[in-house]
């Protein structure tokens, strides 16, 4: 796919965020939930449902717990692959598994806001405030979601899912700048919501569902949970380290 199809690329984006990996790899804000690999011969627990469904990613099975609308959870993967797209570095969001990811987390307390203050009285507050909405994150993420594909077909008489690419940067960027009417929270921040749960699904430990085999990780040379570096820390040479998810570390 040609670059001006994709608008920027990942180089580019993670250039002008300035986001650090170290952040986001313990799941960060959306750490509430932590959502267990399946293998093919055991999906029970996976949260799949008749409704919802999920998909098998090499040997592992992911499963919707939230989004049980098909189109809902098509309009956020479209969404946040265009927020983090696949380049010549490696997969997007949809290949990191981050629609799951996201799924999976608003299903838990992060969705419900249960570890956080929700009462009144409720006023639009400064960037510096923190959350403010009187919505939790899931009634968020369900009415930016509607939205998204409600301007879509205002503007180009189809839904999200099926624009092109430059047409799905056009609408997630009138989010971004605040130019969309939504009820009960402005766009801007139900934009911020979604780039930071793209992130995080991007490069918190895999045992959250996202960054598919640590690929995340790799792209940016991040060497995950090592249990120790004693027999590295006085080598003055550059290292290049497998990287190790919680999962996978030794006791």
């Amino acid at each position: 796919m040609s670059k001006d199809k994709k608008g920027l690329s990942r180089r580019d984006f993670l250039k002008t965020t300035g986001i650090a990996t170290g952040a986001l790899i313990g799941g960060g804000v959306l750490g509430s939930l932590i959502t267990q690999n399946v293998a093919k011969d055991d999906v029970a627990g996976t949260g799949k449902n008749e409704a919802g469904g999920g998909e098998y990613v090499g040997e592992v099975f992911r499963g919707r717990m939230f989004f049980t609308n098909e189109n809902e959870f098509k309009v956020l993967s479209e969404a946040v692959e265009r927020i983090f797209p696949e380049d010549d570095l490696g997969p997007g969001a949809i290949g990191l598994g981050v629609p799951y990811f996201i799924d999976n987390q608003l299903a838990g307390n992060y969705g419900s806001n249960a570890k956080e203050y929700m009462q009144g009285p409720f006023f639009a507050g400064e960037s510096t405030q923190g959350y403010q909405s009187r919505l939790t994150r899931a009634e968020i993420f369900r009415s930016g979601i509607a939205k998204m594909d409600e301007e879509a077909k205002k503007r180009y008489d189809t839904g999200f899912a099926a624009l092109e690419g430059d047409q799905k940067d056009e609408i997630i960027t009138a989010f971004q700048k605040n130019e969309i009417n939504m009820k009960g929270v402005a766009s801007e921040f139900y934009f911020k919501l979604l780039r930071q749960a793209t992130l995080e699904g991007a490069y918190a430990d895999p045992i959250y569902n996202g960054n598919i085999n640590m690929e995340g990780w790799k792209m940016k040379g991040f060497p995950g949970h090592q249990m120790a570096y004693i027999k590295e820390i006085e080598n003055d040479k550059y290292m290049k380290i497998k990287p190790k998810s919680i999962s996978s570390m030794e006791h």
